[in-house]
């Protein structure tokens, strides 16, 4: 069965908050690109069907920078919503990637937000002035005004490939043996 590549990624000027909470932003990173994935694809507009996916988390890019972002492995379409047929997916790249990246937004920030009210989130060096209710609220403006990115294309080589691609990154570290060139 044909699969996607889906790739949910917070911006970079959410990077302190996530080194210094990282089990709130990971966790809603998580959370919130799957319930998009789930909203999106049950809509009527964009495919109307129940769907499934692995997710996992990746949170260094290739330049072992700071860059979470979540990978998930689609199959091309998913189940009528009376479990009777497999529905096909109609684009190119699964579901529109802007509107998956606008309600991505949309339920991240609204998460955050939510997380802040609770007190879940601890404020320290670089981003202690964001515990004043009024810093936090222009931050999370900031982050609503921006465009998210989501990036989705069809499995690269098929769904053995994109499985091999993330697992493995299941349970490594960022610099592996053969990518350190000295130390001192």
């Amino acid at each position: 069965m044909p699969y996607f590549h889906v790739v949910f990624t917070l911006p970079h000027e959410l990077n302190p908050l996530c080194q210094y909470n990282p089990e709130v932003p990971y966790g809603l990173l998580f959370q919130t690109s799957a319930v998009t994935l789930l909203d999106v694809a049950a809509d009527r507009k964009h495919l109307g069907a129940e769907i499934g996916f692995l997710s996992i988390l990746h949170t260094w890019g290739s330049n072992l920078l700071l860059h979470p972002h979540v990978h998930c492995a689609i199959p091309a379409g998913g189940l009528s919503p009376d479990h009777s047929r497999w529905i096909h997916s109609r684009y190119p790249f699964f579901l529109p990637v802007k509107v998956l990246s606008r309600v991505f937004r949309g339920k991240f920030i609204a998460a955050l937000r939510r997380a802040y009210r609770r007190k879940k989130l601890r404020f320290h060096g670089p981003i202690a002035t964001l515990e004043d209710p009024k810093r936090f609220a222009s931050f999370l403006r900031t982050l609503f005004r921006q465009d998210w990115v989501v990036y989705a294309n069809p499995a690269f080589g098929g769904p053995t490939q994109v499985l091999r691609y993330l697992g493995r990154y299941t349970h490594r570290i960022a610099i592996s043996n053969h990518r350190i060139l000295a130390f001192d």
